[in-house]
């Protein structure tokens, strides 16, 4: 009898090592996860490099995150890359638990590089996305993109830009598009001539290697043209993606009429476009004011309304 309570006492204490096992197991399963340190791209052997956090059940759908940063880095072997930035820390956690797959890039930066090479890295970024969208589980016509400061200029570029691939390209990564679906720009630089703030001027100075129009006499045709094919506001077209506009109205670096200007160019153009306005905030998402929104919820049901629309009304 002795003997039969042992048996039957260590069958259970199997049976539920068995099932803690089994938990644990799924349990981690379950968790997101990130594959760091991507190469997107080699420029001239300098390696692109992007994190991807991959949710534990993926929805379809893609994020390109571009935190801001001036468009700037510091010159030396120590630089901090900006994929490590916590910017968006909260809208990516976010995000890959409702099921996305975020992107989140390092791009060429100012002063060593401007405007013009840092678009064409964020476009590769997007078309080596495209290209590798059944490694990650996601649609190529349901990719979005967030960013904020110079990297909601990027990713309002990343929507506004035609950014059609070269068929004829030998790189299979060349002939994708590079054109979003849907963006959510944060405190976003729209019209660079129009950015009169000290550190505002100061870092699209830097980042087009051309001082703002209005102080160079030298060659102010060339400085507003230069300004002018860097702004997100010259591309708009009616073709373009829905955009969420979030900006604080004390924002002393990016204005918040640079918001303004892009809701205007998005309207006129009959693009669906949306401007909250966050009273009192400053600029970034750890600064003063942000804390009064939950502006990580408002990204991400922009995407859920957006990005899930029908394929007949994917852009829109």
């Amino acid at each position: 009898m002795a003997k039969a309570r042992l048996v039957l006492r260590t069958r259970r204490l199997i049976a539920m090592s068995v099932l803690c096992v089994t938990l644990s197991v799924v349990s981690f399963a379950a968790e997101p996860s990130v594959e760091t340190n991507v190469v997107f791209g080699t420029y001239s052997g300098f390696a692109l490099l992007m994190d991807v956090y991959k949710p534990a059940a993926s929805n379809g759908f893609g994020i390109v995150l571009i935190n801001g940063s001036g468009w700037y880095r510091d010159l030396g072997y120590d630089a901090t890359l900006l994929k490590q930035s916590q910017e968006f820390r909260q809208a990516r956690e976010k995000l890959a638990t409702a099921g996305y797959t975020v992107f989140v890039l390092t791009h060429r930066a100012s002063p060593r590089f401007h405007v013009q090479e840092i678009v064409q890295d964020v476009q590769r970024a997007t078309r080596f996305i495209r290209t590798n969208a059944s490694r990650y589980g996601i649609r190529t016509d349901r990719i979005g993109a967030l960013g904020g400061s110079s990297g909601g200029h990027l990713v309002s570029m990343l929507g506004t830009l035609d950014g059609k691939g070269d068929a004829a390209a030998a790189d299979p990564v060349e002939r994708e598009s590079a054109k979003v679906q849907c963006v959510v720009a944060f405190y976003p630089a729209i019209d660079l001539a129009k950015i009169d703030t000290p550190s505002g001027s100061v870092a699209v100075s830097l980042a087009t290697g051309i001082r703002p129009p209005a102080s160079n006499a030298n060659a102010p045709q060339q400085a507003m043209k230069e300004y002018q094919q860097d702004s997100p506001i010259t591309h708009v077209t009616p073709d373009d993606p829905p955009f969420l506009l979030i900006h604080g109205d004390a924002d002393k670096t990016v204005p918040y009429q640079q918001s303004e200007i892009m809701e205007a160019g998005l309207q006129k153009a009959g693009v669906p476009v949306k401007l909250i306005r966050v009273p009192g905030a400053g600029h970034g998402t750890g600064s003063a004011g942000w804390d009064k929104i939950d502006w990580a919820a408002l990204a991400l049901d922009w995407f859920e309304a957006r990005l899930r629309r029908p394929d007949s009304s994917a852009a829109r």
